[in-house]
């Protein structure tokens, strides 16, 4: 469990790298180059990992998500 825990934040740090890297290049290029894309285009494919692993882990068992509150 706490590798998984290890695994998304670890996964979250990159998503924020690439978000600022993003943001970086948009305001050192202004537009010319495809590296803000490219650099976008990687956080939404992390994004996409984090929410697989979340729920591959919530399938095995190794996290559980919390109650419903209201049930």
């Amino acid at each position: 469990m706490l590798f998984v825990k290890f695994i998304v934040i670890l996964l979250l740090v990159f998503i924020m790298i690439s978000l600022f890297s993003g943001l970086f290049f948009l305001v050192k290029d202004k537009g010319h180059t495809r590296r803000t894309v490219n650099a976008l285009t990687f956080r939404i494919g992390l994004s996409i990992l984090a929410i697989v692993v979340i729920m591959v882990a919530a399938a095995f068992g190794v996290i559980e998500f919390n109650a419903n509150p209201l049930g």
